[in-house]
């Protein structure tokens, strides 16, 4: 059985079939999935559609595309929203230097102060990183040995970054992006990264992987993201499927 660590399942693209996405995941193999929010409206949307499927986890949080609205009172309204039985992190929170949809300067302020929030919660976070390597990985290490957890979704560093940040006790997770033909840099950072430290997920509607490239991407799917993960450690699906499902259950207490 495999769980799907991150999968936007609020996306538009999903609207109307989101019970169909579901049956196909369980049929799949897919024993849960976890749905990160992005902002405060798709926060409330997760924990809705975690209350409405016993399969169904979610985080809350801001993601930093949405922080250029960034105010402190959110944070009170992200800890009564992660009061909810099912919400099991904060998340999906982070830097995106890419798109910079948001000013960077507000980009941090938010991140930090979501860290802070998990950290007070006891809840693990779910991280965000595209283009910013540098600032991610400081702001990481200035709570080293502070009881932050963390999952490192869609990863994007070295494999230095993943071996420092699995030192400091966090998670490392990648998509259907490793089974691309060009990503063979992607590849070789997953395989200097053990079973013991992976998760599985599909980062659901995006990051689609062969053979469906082009489509939208769904839970189900996660089956053959843990394939390439068992074809680069040389090792049986069956063998990966409990490795990371063992280690997502105890990492988000679920």
């Amino acid at each position: 059985m495999f769980i799907d660590t991150h999968a936007h399942l609020f996306y538009p693209n999903f609207n109307g079939e989101v019970e169909e996405v579901i049956d196909r995941a369980l049929a799949a193999g897919v024993e849960k999935i976890i749905v990160p929010a992005t902002d405060i409206a798709s926060s409330s949307q997760a924990t809705e559609l975690a209350d409405k499927h016993d399969c169904i986890y979610a985080t809350v949080g801001v993601h930093p595309h949405d922080t250029k609205e960034w105010e402190d009172y959110l944070i009170k309204n992200l800890e009564d929203l992660a009061s909810h039985k099912k919400v099991i992190a904060i998340g999906e929170i982070g830097l995106d230097y890419y798109y910079d949809f948001s000013p960077k300067d507000i980009q941090k302020v938010a991140f930090e102060a979501q860290i802070n929030l998990a950290i007070h919660l006891n809840k693990p976070i779910v991280v965000h990183n595209r283009e910013s390597n540098e600032d991610v990985m400081a702001m990481i290490n200035k709570y080293y040995e502070k009881n932050l957890r963390a999952q490192f979704h869609c990863f994007a560093g070295s494999g230095n970054d993943a071996r420092a940040l699995i030192q400091m006790g966090h998670f490392i997770s990648f998509t259907g992006n490793i089974t691309h033909a060009k990503a063979d840099n992607v590849r070789k950072v997953l395989g200097s990264v053990s079973l013991e430290n992976l998760f599985l997920e599909t980062d659901s509607p995006f990051m689609t992987p062969v053979p469906y490239r082009g489509k939208r991407n769904e839970p189900a799917y996660v089956k053959l993201v843990a394939e390439k993960v068992a074809e680069v450690h040389n090792t049986t699906i069956e063998n990966v499927a409990k490795i990371t499902t063992e280690n997502a259950n105890k990492f988000f207490g679920i």
